[in-house]
């Protein structure tokens, strides 16, 4: 008897050793750091987890090359992890295929959704973004640049965007970039260039550049990496420029602080805060896994960087009425719509009532 009692108490004391270990994550980029936008700013979400968490966390660089994916996300959901992060709609499929032959793991996916309705996803979460929201934040701000007596504003009403592919996603940004606008400025026109490409910063450098020549004095980056292009064509021109993801003026304030006094603001998609958020909800036992969320404006999962640029560059009662805007929307006092399930003849349609 006293051989049984000194098992159970030998169990006991290994399942509270075993629950108290750090929680094992996985984070795969499908690409590589050094985006300043996407990818860093879910690397920084894992980083923060390990400090503030105490998770362990490995990151593996996928890169470009698409037919190495697959294989990598299939060997990780075979290793000793107990989470598994990764993003984007070019991971669905993978995701979708792979999360049912590892029903012992927990996957979370960023920036899509997984389709449910195929079964077997139960241990999948996923995250999606009101990009539309801040964006519309991004819109209106650009609005009031232009029509502002700020020294780079010249007298048109022309505004900027840089897409890096014209996909739903990239659109749900558009949409509520040009709502936002309207909304300050029903006259506004918005220039619209898709590079075709999420890593070709040359050509986003190249399209943005053509946008300043054709006179817009403002433009909005959404494109990854690519879209650092448009910031270089920025100082070339000597215009404004809203970054995206990550506060894009902070990573060149030592590098290149001609650049970052050019970068009004950045539309913040904040995946580092979501995933800080969902590691802390698993652990916790209360994360929704075989289910989709829409995080935005109330989540701090979006939203405008207000920094020292921003404190400089924007007047005091622009920043009053972006932050009345933002309670607006909050409120359902602004509903903003979205790309995401929108028919196409709508959605051209707005494009092409804001041509130039």
């Amino acid at each position: 008897m006293k051989r049984i009692g000194l098992v159970l108490v030998l169990l006991v004391l290994f399942s509270a050793m075993a629950s108290a270990a750090p929680l094992k994550v996985a984070l795969l980029i499908n690409g590589t750091l050094g985006d300043r936008s996407f990818f860093d700013s879910a690397y920084d979400g894992v980083v923060a987890a390990e400090k503030e968490l105490g998770i362990n966390f490995k990151l593996v660089e996928m890169g470009y090359d698409q037919s190495v994916w697959d294989p990598t996300l299939a060997d990780i959901a075979e290793q000793d992890y107990d989470v598994i992060i990764l993003g984007t709609w070019q991971m669905t499929e993978s995701l979708e295929e792979i999360a049912p032959w590892n029903p012992d793991k927990k996957f979370i996916i960023f920036d899509t959704s997984v389709d449910y309705s195929k079964g077997n996803l139960d241990n999948v979460y996923s995250i999606e973004y009101k990009q539309n929201e801040g964006s519309f934040l991004a819109g209106a701000l650009a609005a009031m640049v232009t029509n502002s007596q700020m020294p780079l504003a010249n007298s048109g009403k022309a505004i900027g965007f840089l897409g890096g592919m014209d996909i739903p996603v990239i659109n749900d940004f558009l949409v509520g970039y040009i709502e936002g606008a309207l909304y300050i400025e029903p006259q506004v026109k918005v220039d619209i260039s898709y590079i075709g490409s999420f890593d070709d910063s040359a050509k986003g450098k190249e399209m943005a550049l053509a946008q300043y020549n054709r006179g817009v004095d403002i433009g909005f980056n959404v494109a990854g990496q690519a879209g650092l292009g448009q910031l270089d064509a920025a100082k070339d021109a000597n215009r404004y420029a809203i970054g995206v993801d990550s506060d894009q003026a902070l990573l060149f304030e030592t590098t290149d602080p001609v650049k970052a006094d050019l970068i009004v603001t950045s539309m913040l998609k904040r995946i580092d805060n979501s995933l800080v958020r969902a590691l802390k909800m698993h652990i916790e036992g209360t994360l929704p896994y075989g289910e989709a969320e829409a995080l935005g404006l109330a989540e701090e999962a979006v939203g405008l960087a207000d920094n020292a640029y921003y404190q400089k560059l924007i007047s005091p009662e622009f920043r009053a009425e972006l932050e009345k805007l933002a309670e607006k929307i909050q409120k359902g006092e602004i509903q903003v719509s979205s790309a995401l399930g929108m028919p196409a003849q709508e959605l051209n349609a707005l494009r092409d009532s804001v041509r130039p």
